[in-house]
């Protein structure tokens, strides 16, 4: 379960925001997961759970947001958003498309208390 490994990842870069910012702790942590990324959200949801319990992020919360595949046909020229795992134009059938947005895991905004309480947003 390649899970472990990305959230192990995701908490290191955590803890470097936190660090570059003074921060006590993390309280929410934001993530954009495309569809196409190989991730499961409940698995990834299940090892955030399980590896923060000993480190800054003890305390936050993960929210994903999971972003659908954008592709672009190649042979009609149409764009589409999907919301399953398919290279398929929906428009034409065609198989020559390419896919724009959908396949990465992005880390997009942490929450974070320094040490009186104050909240800091990045």
């Amino acid at each position: 379960m390649h899970e472990y490994s990305i959230v192990s990842a995701l908490i290191e870069q955590c803890e470097q925001h936190a660090l570059a910012n003074h921060a006590a702790k993390i309280t929410r942590v934001d993530i954009k997961l495309g569809v196409m990324s190989g991730v499961e959200p409940s698995l990834l949801q299940t090892a955030f759970d399980t590896f923060k319990l000993d480190g800054i992020c003890k305390a936050a919360q993960l929210n994903i947001q999971i972003q659908p595949l954008v592709i672009l046909c190649q042979d009609c020229q149409s764009e589409s958003v999907l919301s399953e795992r398919t290279i398929v134009c929906p428009a034409c059938q065609s198989y020559r498309t390419r896919v724009l947005d959908g396949e990465d895991m992005l880390l997009m905004q942490l929450e974070m208390e320094q040490e009186e309480d104050e909240i800091l947003h990045l």
